[in-house]
């Protein structure tokens, strides 16, 4: 049986689309859902002016004190971790990092308890 040079050509092509899609399907389904710690409510998110800084505002509707901190997926650079702030029952506080400028900017901002 004798294949042409474009027949090969579409059968690599879909074959590395298919191994593509299943690396990534593999990888999407690995990375954990975020979560909020018990007894805090928290608002995360980047700051307004900057696409490197990510923030983690919580509130400790607990009875316990509470400590957490924002942690950042920073694409091409090493994920970072912000403060740890520790509250008290019914105190608000905010854990801040920023990402390299050499990598893709935030990619998932999380709390972490």
């Amino acid at each position: 049986m004798k294949k042409t040079l474009g027949s090969l050509s579409r059968r690599a092509a879909v074959t590395g689309l298919a191994t593509a899609l299943a690396v990534a399907g593999g990888l999407a389904a690995a990375a954990p859902a975020s979560a909020t710690p018990p007894g805090l409510s928290c608002d995360t998110g980047k700051h307004a002016v900057d696409d490197y800084t990510g923030y983690a505002l919580c509130r400790n509707n607990g009875s316990t004190t509470r400590t957490f901190w924002v942690h950042l997926v920073c694409g091409w650079s090493p994920d970072v971790d912000g403060e740890h702030v520790t509250l008290a029952p019914g105190q608000s506080g905010q854990s801040t990092a920023h990402c390299a400028g050499l990598g893709t900017g935030i990619g998932e901002i999380s709390v972490q308890p």
